[in-house]
């Protein structure tokens, strides 16, 4: 027996509409972002989720909270899902016609990651890598606990990235952004069976809107 997990981005946030750098800052949703969380949890309503885990991050706890809604799984915190810290590119205006000076040197992270070079409060994508490949580690040691269970992973773009491009054994800081930007509410499934991941499905999306992609213009 394999066990699942459904790992999908937060709703989205007034400083995603803004083109806004998040990362450690704690947005919550806008009304959108619900949702598109409340359209998510109505395409996931038939998938038995036996438990959650989510960064402690209100964007993405309240997402978790909106799929979940009546089952009585339990929801864990997990500091390892928060999002990158962007230290002082945090509240930064990347793109768009209010883009702000700075924006050109942060936006590295996405047009030239290997070159990208976070602020000295900032998170590097090597610690990324390190921390979310240490969450997937345990989970997998715990495969015989989580037997046959369906776990719900509650994060953020660049983790949710991290987190799959460690199960497609991609931990290359140059091709971090080999995809593209998860979009909010996007749900992969990653399959776990005698220790080893496997992508099943991955972007999925249950609501018929059109969410703009990021782009860092």
């Amino acid at each position: 027996m394999a066990m699942m997990l459904y790992i999908v981005r937060h709703g989205e946030t007034d400083w995603n509409r803004m083109r806004k750098v998040q990362g450690h800052t704690d947005i919550p949703l806008n009304d959108y972002g619900r949702h598109l969380a409340e359209e998510t949890a109505e395409g996931m309503r038939d998938i038995r989720l036996d438990m959650a885990y989510t960064s402690p991050l209100l964007r993405a706890k309240e997402t978790a909270q909106i799929i979940l809604g009546s089952r009585k799984a339990p929801l864990i915190e997990e500091e390892r899902l928060k999002e990158l810290s962007f230290g002082s590119y945090e509240g930064l205006c990347c793109s768009g016609e209010h883009k702000e000076p700075g924006s050109d040197e942060f936006n590295r992270f996405f047009t030239d990651t290997e070159n990208y070079i976070p602020p000295k409060n900032g998170e590097t994508v090597e610690r990324l890598y390190e921390r979310t490949g240490d969450f997937l580690q345990e989970i997998c040691l715990r495969e015989e606990e989580f037997k046959d269970k369906n776990i719900l992973v509650s994060t953020h773009g660049a983790t949710m990235n991290a987190l799959l491009n460690r199960v497609k054994g991609n931990v290359s800081v140059e091709e971090f952004w080999r995809d593209e930007v998860p979009p909010n509410c996007a749900v992969s499934m990653v399959e776990i069976r005698d220790g080893k991941m496997k992508i099943i499905r991955e972007g999925v999306i249950f609501y018929k809107e059109k969410v703009k992609k990021w782009k860092a213009v």
